[in-house]
């Protein structure tokens, strides 16, 4: 493995000690080729333009943020705000990332993709923007994964792209980026690998963040043109974290705006039960920084060090690791993360179903629940943005044989 990183201090690549880029040598051209694109990218006036207008015109944004009166009326507590990610095109946020990787993949003059994908929204927004751009598209998916979010391996399909079952391990979310890398790996020539959260080595964890910060500054001109005021709370779920750091990141410089993810408490606090790395104050066993695809965070892991198997009823949070931004700002206390079970995340999906005629992702339903279980710390003063972070289409066979 390598040991070359970027430095804390130097602006890239670190957030505190978290970050870095551990890979192999054969990694390390690639990546430098992509921070270089990156990079180039900021100022070049025509490719932001196109990605404005891709994002405008071929995904929906912007987005709106939708005051949840009856939602607020039946919890009693802040006024709460749901920020529309679910009506982007494919459904999700996803769609803004995939769209500014296609368009750097084309920069570097690269034909193909692969992708990692564990919910299947980022597998579909991949295939998309693929298709949209013309590029060869594979993807990588745990068969486990396959089975329950089917839908989405569908619509992968029909959209042009190769999908490829992986048997290996949990069969989720961690195996499947695994083999997207050592596809990657194989084919740096020809190919991007488009990951799809803030994850991995530098400049992923930054590029990503970049990508889905669109979500804060709209929701922060939305807010104060709503309430003249800034919310008192942000609420997302964090699997690897793209939606909430997206959500995040433009408010991290007011103090007076709380920060809670909420990450998946599975079935239970031990080991293998979850896929909670930093709610131990809940009591959430084995995590503890390490370094898992190519970055330095918190990682579920046994006491020998192997990554330990996770468990969520949401297969977008069934993941061991989690972005080292958001590692960093938990260590600084800026942002607050604790977890709740598969039943108060389906309970909290079902009662914003019925309250407000939106079903959501299984994922955003893990926001709520957190939201749900704190109602005692609001008063009534509170102003609240949930990043309703994706639909519930995918999670209509999970729902129906749960409920």
């Amino acid at each position: 493995m390598s040991t070359r990183t970027q430095t804390a201090g130097t602006g890239t690549g670190r957030f505190g000690p978290y970050g870095g880029r551990y890979v192999p040598e054969t990694l390390m051209a690639p990546l430098e080729e992509l921070e270089r694109a990156y990079e180039a990218a900021k100022t070049d006036a025509a490719f932001q333009a196109e990605f404005a207008d891709l994002l405008k015109n071929f995904a929906g944004r912007p987005t709106p943020l939708q005051f949840a009166v009856r939602l607020t009326e039946h919890l009693g507590g802040p006024r709460i705000y749901l920020k529309r990610e679910d009506l982007l095109h494919t459904g999700a946020h996803k769609i803004n990332n995939a769209i500014g990787q296609g368009l750097l993949t084309r920069k570097m003059g690269k034909p193909r993709i692969v992708a990692e994908t564990g919910a299947g929204q980022h597998g579909v927004a991949s295939a998309t923007v693929a298709a949209r751009l013309g590029l060869e598209c594979t993807v990588y998916m745990g068969t486990e994964d396959m089975a329950r979010q089917a839908l989405n391996v569908v619509r992968m399909r029909v959209l042009g792209a190769e999908v490829i079952g992986v048997e290996a391990g949990s069969r989720t979310l961690k195996d499947a980026i695994n083999e997207a890398m050592r596809d990657w790996v194989t084919n740096v020539r020809t190919t991007h690998y488009l990951l799809g959260s803030v994850l991995g080595a530098h400049p992923y964890p930054t590029m990503v963040r970049d990508f889905q910060c669109v979500i804060g500054r709209e929701a922060r001109e939305q807010i104060l043109a709503a309430e003249k005021r800034l919310p008192t709370h942000l609420y997302a779920c964090v699997g690897g974290g793209s939606n909430s750091i997206g959500l995040f990141h433009e408010f991290l410089g007011d103090r007076s705006v709380k920060m809670i993810g909420i990450e998946a408490g599975g079935r239970g606090t031990q080991l293998g039960e979850h896929a909670a790395r930093l709610a131990a104050a809940q009591g959430y066993s084995g995590a503890r920084p390490g370094v898992l695809h190519g970055t330095y965070t918190y990682v579920l892991q046994n006491d020998d060090g192997q990554i330990a198997l996770t468990h969520s009823v949401s297969a977008g949070l069934d993941y061991p690791a989690i972005g080292p931004e958001h590692a960093w700002l938990a260590d600084q206390g800026r942002a607050e993360y604790a977890a709740v079970s598969d039943a108060a995340a389906l309970e909290a999906g079902q009662l914003l179903a019925r309250k407000e005629g939106i079903i959501p992702a299984l994922e955003t339903a893990h926001a709520l629940a957190g939201l749900m279980e704190r109602l005692s710390r609001f008063n009534r003063n509170d102003l609240v943005i949930l990043n309703l972070s994706g639909r519930g289409d995918k999670d209509m066979d999970t729902y129906r044989r749960l409920l």
